[in-house]
């Protein structure tokens, strides 16, 4: 999919200089991630060797975050209501430092976990219809590259991934003079679930049901 959305930005970055309904802006957005049903999953045997087991604790706390992001993006407008185009984040969108430690049965500290994770790349191919001259609904593929930055006890990592989205939004576009133009848009966004499994114990893993998200943009 970055190949087709890479493939498509150059094509109109081309157009854009024969063109005048290519447009190329920047954004500014900001708004709160959730994330649903996270959970981690131990499946093997004990160390006692009583036998095989399987265990998963879960939180029903959905994890939220403060985003702010800014943007780059270019489309092109077929005929007078609908648009194509392509958003693409240059920066990494960072999250906290979490950290918890290890205890022993009796309840000394046997080493200290860390995680942090970094979202990198976002890319969003998104089409939009113009319902007036000024309001406009959005509709968009994402993409994501997931960045997992820990240091565990056992030496072990979970691993990098990618999520797929989708992206819905209301906004409003007024036209400036000399081609310029100015829009705010609410949106909301919703990313599939993802495992990953410890590199160090692969009866070990992590489970985030899905990440969503709202938000305003400039």
């Amino acid at each position: 999919m970055k190949k087709i959305i890479t493939i498509i930005a150059s094509v109109m970055l081309v157009a854009f200089q024969t063109q005048a309904e290519i447009r190329v802006g920047l954004s500014v957005s900001a708004g709160v991630f959730e994330v649903d049903g996270a959970s981690e999953k131990f499946s093997g045997t004990h160390s006692s060797g009583a036998g095989s087991t399987v265990t998963k604790k879960s939180t029903e706390d959905v994890a939220e975050a403060l985003y702010g992001i800014g943007s780059i993006f270019v489309e092109k407008t077929i005929g007078d209501r609908f648009a194509l185009g392509i958003d693409y984040v240059p920066h990494a969108l960072e999250s906290e430092t979490t950290e918890n430690t290890q205890g022993s049965s009796d309840g000394s500290a046997t080493g200290v976990n860390k995680v942090q994770v970094d979202f990198e790349n976002l890319m969003t191919l998104y089409g939009t219809i113009a319902l007036n001259e000024n309001v406009y609904v959005k509709a968009g593929y994402m993409q994501v590259d997931v960045t997992t930055n820990e240091t565990l006890a056992t030496g072990g990592k979970y691993g990098n991934t990618e999520l797929d989205g989708y992206v819905l939004g209301l906004g409003y576009n007024r036209n400036l003079d000399n081609s310029a133009f100015v829009r705010l848009e609410a949106n909301y966004m919703e990313f599939d679930g993802a495992t990953l499994t410890n590199s160090a114990d692969t009866a070990k893993s992590v489970t985030a049901d899905g990440i969503s998200g709202y938000g305003a943009k400039i």
